[in-house]
């Protein structure tokens, strides 16, 4: 099916996801919206001079993409779609002409899109001419299913049929090539609970172990360079997890620097410099049969890698280092001995990126600047100071805001407020909470606790955090002149596994103890001010931990509160959601009882504490948390003699699922959560 008529006036966007790079950083991709939530996918030329020029891709009869499609970007611009509906996935090649075709259907429990190196006028392992023409495969697809198998097909752009290639056993994740002629794969395989990376010959089909420190460990490779065989890994063989760096072929030991590995924060590896070669073949070109050599190694890293005769051959490295709300960067030299920050500006990076001669691009979001693509000049960065700032001795992000832009940073395609208006900025603070400090984004100046209205925000997940990116809702609340203190309560992720383990086996547990104790301090300041207790607001998980503030604070310490998709309890969740949701509730403990003195945390058992004027919205279609949790609150609320227009009000959006507010219709509701939480009127 081909069709060129593109009927959709698309909105600027206001936000983007899912972002991917061609290999050989010509075009990128990904998912925007603006603010009526519907999705469409975006297509950027990334020009030599370092700008970087999105253009919406419409699709015919003024459809919007789905919110879970994949992409990848091709060198040529056109953007490789896969849609999933369930087990059907559907391929589909876009363009910025309009046209949309239809590749192919495939069926799988599970399937997953890998971009293939694009060879000008060569001939990858699998005999097929790329060159400009994109005549070879564009992509390797890899389907799971519940043998468990992984069934791998080669992807073609030009309307031949995939191409199955190989089936091996297992899961497996990951993806990271290990020559430039798309035929030797390293994948992450999932087995008896252990991750070891192995290599997959496409040409054979068959898939050899590459990766094997420990018998226990679990291994993986997440950056190679062909040309010296330069890579780097994660494991957990030295004890803890841990990056470690080799070079492919030899005697010497994997090493795990200590300069690598800074407690409570996750140090990411994002791209290598261009343009290092060491004279090498390829790793591909070298191991002609495709079975590799496979790197053993003790937790001190012994095994069948080897340190380069020169180091200074070395890629350079830039990583990301995240930790709580913001971002920060760091350049790496396996000669140098340490990471140099790069003064990027306070927000969230993208964690994924490409490194070439036109500069470092990655998505980046700030609370005032909607997600866009930054073009980074590492050496003027370098040479400009760094951002960062030491904790403990150790490299963490700053979420302060430097309004200087730093020489070597550029921001393109970050969409403006409307004319006479103006993006609300937003900081990170850190606030006293019952076991130890707890980091919030905060809306709303320094005047931020004496504002006319206060909400406490709660974020969902519940392994989620609020960012320090922009927020089209927190936005709204802000530009109706609400603060917005959004916290990270124990359970949220960025901070170190203990603060996100505390909740596990215990969903309404220590999290909301963080937060019946900020309720309490933030209500009895603004008394002191004669202001009105803060109103609550939360999504998903979010929603639940909010009704459940709302249910035992005690009188007085919340004005209202808005919840968007809750569920009732971790067992009433378990007993209706789908599987994916079953298994996820599952393994985070959310089911087992808490024995305390607060008892159940059910929210249909606390209904009738729920005095304070509420406001329920939640999607007819929602695939994560059934629309019936809702109705059955309502339910009960009715059967309690509340009433429904003046108690509290229930809407229920027609086709929305769990993304309700991000997806089609989405700002009515922005606007109908801003109006509710500053007044408190439900109707």
């Amino acid at each position: 099916m081909s069709s060129s008529t593109a009927t959709r006036t698309t909105a600027p966007a206001l936000r983007r996801l899912s972002f991917t790079f061609a290999l050989d950083g010509s075009h990128a991709a990904c998912l925007a919206a603006g603010a009526d939530g519907g999705w469409y996918v975006e297509s950027w030329r990334l020009t030599v001079d370092g700008s970087a020029v999105p253009t919406p891709v419409e699709l015919p009869g003024q459809r919007s993409e789905s919110l879970r499609s994949q992409l990848v970007a091709l060198p040529d611009g056109r953007v490789l779609v896969c849609r999933h509906d369930g087990d059907r996935h559907d391929l589909v090649l876009l363009s910025t002409a309009g046209t949309e075709r239809v590749l192919a259907t495939l069926r799988m429990p599970g399937l997953r899109l890998l971009p293939v190196p694009a060879v000008d006028n060569g001939t990858s392992g699998t005999g097929t001419s790329f060159g400009t023409g994109l005549g070879g495969p564009v992509a390797v697809a890899l389907g799971t299913d519940t043998r468990p198998m992984t069934t791998v097909w080669l992807v073609y752009a030009d309307g031949s049929a995939p191409r199955q290639v190989a089936e091996i056993p297992g899961l497996h994740g990951g993806g990271v090539w290990l020559d430039r002629s798309g035929r030797l794969l390293a994948l992450d395989r999932v087995a008896d609970g252990v991750v070891k990376s192995v290599v997959l010959d496409l040409d054979l089909g068959q898939a050899t172990p590459l990766l094997e420190i420990a018998e226990r460990s679990n291994d993986r490779l997440v950056l190679f360079d062909p040309d010296t065989r330069f890579a780097m890994v994660r494991s957990d063989a030295p004890g803890e997890d841990r990056l470690g760096w080799g070079v492919l072929g030899g005697s010497a030991p994997l090493r795990f620097p200590e300069v690598l590995h800074v407690p409570g924060v996750f140090l990411r590896p994002i791209a290598l410099a261009p343009g290092t070669t060491s004279g090498g073949d390829s790793w591909g070109t070298a191991e002609t049969s495709g079975t590799g050599s496979s790197a053993t190694a003790d937790a001190s890293g012994t095994g069948s890698w080897a340190t380069a005769d020169s180091a200074a051959e070395l890629p350079r490295v830039v990583a990301q280092i995240d930790r709580g709300a913001a971002s920060a960067l760091a350049l790496w030299t396996p000669s140098g001995g340490r990471l140099d920050p790069l003064p990027v500006p306070p927000g969230r990076l993208g964690a994924v990126g490409h490194w070439s001669t036109a500069g470092l691009r990655m998505p980046y979001s700030a609370p005032d600047h909607p997600a866009a693509l930054a073009t980074l000049d590492v050496d003027a960065l370098l040479g400009a100071g760094a951002s960062a700032v030491a904790v403990g001795g150790q490299l963490a992000p700053t979420a302060r805001y430097d309004r200087r832009t730093p020489p070597g940073w550029r921001l393109d395609g970050s969409t403006g407020p409307a004319e006479g208006s103006h993006w609300h900025r937003a900081e990170s603070l850190e606030l006293t909470g019952p076991a130890g400090p707890i980091e919030a984004v905060v809306y709303g100046g320094e005047a931020w606790l004496s504002a006319p209205h206060l909400v406490l925000a709660l974020h969902g997940g519940p392994a989620d955090a609020w960012r320090l990116e922009f927020d089209p809702a927190l936005q709204r609340m802000a530009t109706a002149g609400l603060a917005v203190l959004a916290p990270n309560q124990r359970g949220s992720t960025g901070y170190g596994a203990a603060h996100a383990m505390a909740i596990r086996g215990a969903w309404g547990g220590p999290d909301l103890a963080d937060l019946l104790h900020l309720l309490e301090g933030l209500a009895g300041q603004r008394a002191a001010l004669g202001l009105e207790p803060p109103a609550l607001f939360g999504v998903s998980y979010g929603a639940f931990l909010a009704l459940l503030t709302a249910a035992h604070a005690p009188a007085g310490l919340v004005s209202r509160c808005a919840v968007v998709a809750p569920f009732l309890s971790g067992a009433r969740l378990l007993a209706e959601a789908a599987p994916p949701v079953r298994a996820l509730t599952t393994r985070l403990g959310g089911a087992q009882p808490i024995e305390d003195a607060l008892g159940p945390r059910d929210v249909l058992g606390l209904a009738h504490r729920l005095t304070t004027p509420l406001l329920v919205v939640h999607g007819d279609r929602d695939e994560v948390v059934p629309v019936s949790q809702s109705r059955a609150l309502r339910h009960e609320l009715l059967r309690q003699g509340r009433v429904e227009g003046s108690d509290f009000r229930y809407v229920e959006a027609a086709g929305a699922g769990h993304e309700v507010l991000a997806e089609e219709g989405a700002a009515v509701l922005h606007e109908l959560l801003a109006a509710f939480l500053a007044t408190g009127r439900p109707t």
